[in-house]
């Protein structure tokens, strides 16, 4: 197949990790992929053997950008390409107005779990088929009734898993529990602080680790943060260790994965987590308890409650069985539900029948 992928992000986060990842195997399989990208997009530096003819740079400055619709519908068709696929919300319009034109199918994937606008019922009429990286978020799609039940597919995010079970062990002085998503007051940051607080009235020997970006304006999520610590006296013990495009090398110094979310559409992390055979805490999110079994491969802990997940914390730190037991089955249920090969297999299949469906 010829694969037009268009994402007009200007940073790299879950969804633009998982469009590469997606990408280069669909072509690792044979297939052409084709990029309609902003202007000094990083997404081009994730996509292996790229080649500059393969590449549009497209303004995509925001929904009602006509002039890239028709760009990309040039491009489209100069290339052959049999279906487009978009990636984030401002794209979708976008990707809709280029299909037309170009007379292809066109497909979305929704990666949030947020209500989409009214207004796109009409705007993205032509859709062929919408991807859902979790139950979750297609219960949620399908509840608004904006578009036909039957287009809507839940295809889990999918992990290299070879790739993880690679990541090297750090011998840690101290315990260690981590964290890795951006910093803003849906990720939990601050339960996930205040949780640390109850361990260490117990455990000084335990140490946490924040990995994250502010992606605020001002700065402000990260002060915040950063003050709260210094409001509960943990700057020796909490390190916030800014963003990384890899996470493996973090996860390898991590004894114990925490996800405080207060919302979690999937959480990829967490799948790679448990690919690296880390044992994991989670609150209760959307993504979360789709992602793991309680007490099987992982631990599952109430939404918004730092107390139960500091408990939860000090009982693993104190029991090196049960979380080697935890890591070993986390890392089956990725290999069974949540592999990369499974996720690409079930897109091919899920771009056929949308071909198939305007034929």
């Amino acid at each position: 197949m010829r694969i037009l992928q268009i994402c007009s992000a200007r940073q790299i986060g879950g969804g633009e990790k998982h469009l590469a990842d997606l990408s280069n195997a669909l072509a690792g399989r044979g297939h052409r992929i084709f990029f309609a990208l902003a202007p000094g997009s990083p997404v081009k530096d994730t996509i292996k053997n790229l080649a500059p003819e393969n590449v549009l740079f497209a303004g995509m400055r925001n929904a009602l950008d006509v002039l890239s619709a028709h760009q990309t519908a040039r491009f489209a068709a100069q290339n052959s390409v049999e279906i487009i696929h978009a990636h984030l919300a401002k794209d979708y319009p976008i990707a809709a107005l280029a299909a037309r034109i170009a007379r292809r199918p066109f497909v979305f994937t929704r990666h949030v779990l947020f209500p989409m606008k009214r207004l796109q019922k009409f705007a993205l009429q032509n859709v062929s088929g919408i991807i859902a990286p979790s139950k979750a978020v297609a219960d949620a799609l399908r509840r608004q009734n904006l578009f036909s039940p039957e287009i809507i597919e839940t295809i889990y995010n999918g992990v290299d898993v070879e790739q993880f079970a690679q990541v090297e062990k750090n011998q840690n002085t101290n315990f260690t529990v981590g964290t890795i998503g951006h910093l803003a007051p849906i990720k939990g940051h601050d339960i996930f602080v205040r949780a640390a607080a109850i361990v260490l009235r117990k455990r000084q020997d335990i140490r946490f680790v924040i990995v994250g970006e502010d992606k605020s304006r001002s700065g402000e999520n990260r002060r915040r943060l950063e003050n709260l610590i210094g409001e509960l006296n943990l700057q020796n013990y909490i390190e916030i260790a800014g963003w990384t495009d890899d996470v493996r090398p973090f996860l390898g110094k991590f004894d114990l994965f925490v996800s405080a979310a207060r919302s979690e559409p999937f959480g990829l992390v967490l799948a790679e987590a448990m690919a690296a055979r880390i044992p994991v805490v989670a609150a209760r999110s959307e993504g979360a308890t789709e992602i793991i079994e309680d007490d099987v491969s992982g631990v599952l802990v109430p939404l918004e409650n730092h107390e139960n997940l500091a408990q939860a914390v000090l009982d693993l730190a104190e029991n090196s069985a049960r979380r080697s037991r935890l890591g070993d089955a986390g890392r089956r249920r990725v290999e069974d539900k949540f592999s990369l090969e499974k996720m690409v297999s079930e897109t091919e299949r899920f771009y056929r029948r949308a071909l198939r469906q305007k034929s």
